[in-house]
């Protein structure tokens, strides 16, 4: 019943949480300006996307709910293979939890991307590089 499920993540500026996903291996598809910058993105990585869409943007599009970007950031889990590739690419980003190894068998690393938003990697044994 459902063919793909894609956050939409609210910020104040794009650019910023552009270039962090950009740097693993992330790349903008499709983008929409809001005067001198992005109002929205699609940002796209194989089959997986993820869209930011600023909150100016968010407020013109849903004017019936006046308070679409209220709340929490949104946490993000990712999967990858090279789990060490991942921290070398985001080197001098705001990283949040220092690796770490879990009960359930992966090695984790947190940041907090520019927008404010929560992004975990993780790398899974059977999935490390070989």
């Amino acid at each position: 019943m459902i063919n793909s499920l894609t956050p939409v993540l609210p910020v104040d500026r794009i650019e910023p949480s552009m270039a962090f996903f950009e740097r693993v291996g992330f790349e903008k598809i499709t983008e929409v300006p809001e005067g001198d910058h992005l109002g929205f993105v699609i940002l796209a990585n194989g089959e997986i996307q993820i869209m930011y869409q600023t909150r100016t943007s968010i407020k013109d599009d849903h004017d019936v709910l006046p308070n679409a970007t209220d709340g929490t950031p949104a946490l993000i889990y990712i999967t990858v293979s090279d789990l060490d590739a991942i921290a070398e690419a985001l080197a001098g980003f705001n990283m949040i939890m220092t690796e770490r190894t879990t009960f359930y068998g992966a090695r984790e690393i947190g940041y907090r991307e520019p927008g404010g938003h929560v992004v975990t990697f993780a790398q899974f044994a059977e999935e490390a590089v070989g």
